[in-house]
């Protein structure tokens, strides 16, 4: 899976087409990831001790990886991921302009 925790991406299909937001947990096994913001859900949520209230609470549930592509630093538009050597380290790189990401 080529997107990390940290990462900018760009929601590229479903129902928060075109949001924006920062990767907070990637799941490499189930090729999903959990972004600020998007794919958000209302759970109930029970009071957990005496004298207080449940309370409705909104979480982020997992997104398909291939829903979402990397945000490219300089045109600020979707971007492909793309390997490349450099001093015999692996680094990612952007697709459109080369920059390393």
């Amino acid at each position: 899976m080529k997107i990390k925790s940290k990462d900018i991406v760009i929601v590229i299909a479903g129902k928060d087409k075109g949001k924006k937001g920062k990767v907070i947990r990637a799941f490499p096994k189930e090729d999903k990831v959990i972004v600020e913001g998007i794919n958000m859900k209302k759970k109930h949520q029970k009071s957990r001790s005496r004298g207080t209230k449940g309370q409705v609470v909104e979480i982020a549930l997992p997104i398909h990886v291939s829903n979402v592509m990397i945000e490219d630093s300089k045109t600020n538009k979707p971007s492909r991921i793309g390997y490349k050597i450099v001093n015999e380290k692996k680094i990612r790189i952007s697709k459109k302009n080369g920059d390393e990401i």
